[in-house]
């Protein structure tokens, strides 16, 4: 069975991503005598770990450690930023995508608790890593320009940092490719999530509750059932 590409991942439900992430393991598990499948090996774990819905928290734990221990044997510094930057670790402080995701998970963790100083912080050092790692490219850990502002979107909604949310949200709105229909989901929810926070919690749960409902169950992600979670508790 074929593996999703970083295009594909972008637009497959979770159910299909891990049957197919499933079937690489396996073929790569039986080669991990050379060096350079291990790189391959923690790559699959990481996604299949994102795959898993919040209610199975401890197995993505599980499958973010195993791809972790896959990445130190691997040898391969890029490999271990990248892996442990999925889980908003970074291991260098070199600009590169792992360390670009890492900081946005970071200060989104920050502006969720409160801690809007850090959280600010955290974004224009975001900023500046993405002026020197930020990629053109359409793939599952690449940030092009739109990916960004999906971030600054997401980042703005929880907390006070600026821009606006509607400047993120209307740029990234307006550079979506659309064959990543997945994206403008998760921009309503940001929506969502701006009106929640700003006190209208019946629209706040309503607007992005329509926008999630409308693709099929099997395309949603992780990531929207968790936005999603946050919008209703916000």
């Amino acid at each position: 069975m074929p593996q999703p590409d970083g295009t594909e991942y972008l637009s497959l439900g979770a159910a299909d991503i891990q049957r197919r992430v499933s079937a690489g393991l396996v073929t790569v598990q039986q080669q991990l005598d050379n060096p350079r499948l291990w790189s391959v090996a923690a790559s699959l774990m990481t996604l299949y770990a994102k795959t898993f819905p919040g209610s199975d928290g401890a197995k993505a734990v599980h499958w973010y450690r195993m791809a972790a221990k896959a990445a130190d044997a691997s040898d391969d510094l890029d490999t271990r930023v990248r892996v442990r930057g999925r889980a908003a670790i970074a291991l260098s402080d070199k600009p590169s995508l792992g360390l670009l995701n890492a900081l946005f998970g970071k200060a989104h963790t920050a502006a969720l608790r409160g801690d809007h100083t850090t959280a600010r912080r955290l974004f224009a050092e975001g900023r500046r890593v993405f002026d020197r790692a930020g990629s053109h490219e359409q793939t599952s850990d690449a940030v092009p320009h739109w990916r960004l502002n999906v971030f600054i979107s997401l980042l703005a909604a929880a907390s006070a940092t600026r821009p606006p949310p509607y400047t993120a949200q209307d740029t990234a709105t307006a550079e979506l490719p659309e064959t990543l229909p997945r994206f403008a989901t998760h921009l309503e929810t940001h929506r969502g999530l701006m009106l929640a926070r700003s006190g209208d919690t019946a629209a706040g749960t309503a607007y992005p509750r329509a926008a999630l409902d409308a693709p099929p169950p099997e395309k949603h992600s992780l990531t929207l059932r968790l936005l999603m979670a946050e919008v209703e508790q916000a």
